[in-house]
């Protein structure tokens, strides 16, 4: 029986910045499972969205597994920002259109019940910008932690598509790609 490859990565960036969609991309291309910070609570280790926000945090969560890698996003805020509040969703199915690179063939219906679409409170411009500016205050110091830690690895763009070919070679020297692409 093949022993199995165990690594260990968090994915930091803004509300926004691809974390999912990377993740996602990650998952298919190494047959890694994905742990999301919900699953994570789950587990018990603490009720918070988005963890490690804090050091204090970032230091549990190595006393209970060792991180092999922190990959973490940047992404402009003025980007996010403009990304967030241009998305509209349909409530009824999760359906997510952006109104400017993905918008309804009619603004503010979904294209297939015709039904209304909404924004999300988190997807107003008041409250992304409050989001953004939290945490830049709060994980500033986390990534500092790992940066000293020497497991921080900083990828900068403004698109996820520009963005994950960095990301892939970065996790091809740590991990063997098995996509069939």
């Amino acid at each position: 029986m093949a022993a199995r490859l165990l690594f260990r990565a968090v994915i930091m960036g803004p509300p926004g910045s691809g974390k999912g969609t990377i993740s996602d991309r990650i998952v298919k291309t190494f047959a890694l499972q994905h742990l999301s910070s919900g699953d994570l609570l789950r587990l018990n280790i603490q009720k918070k969205t988005g963890f490690p926000r804090t050091v204090p945090q970032a230091k549990a969560l190595d006393d209970a597994h060792q991180i092999n890698s922190v990959i973490d996003l940047n992404v402009p805020f003025e980007t996010i920002r403009q990304r967030l509040t241009a998305r509209w969703i349909h409530p009824g199915s999760g359906r997510v259109y952006n109104t400017e690179f993905n918008p309804p063939k009619v603004l503010g219906i979904d294209d297939i019940t015709g039904e209304p679409l909404i924004q999300r409170e988190d997807d107003q411009p008041e409250t992304v910008t409050k989001r953004l500016k939290g945490y830049e205050a709060l994980t500033r110091p986390v990534l500092e932690y790992y940066r000293n830690k020497g497991v921080l690895e900083t990828f900068s763009g403004t698109e996820t598509n520009k963005i994950w070919p960095h990301v892939h070679t970065f996790l091809r020297t740590k991990l063997p790609d098995v996509s069939q692409e």
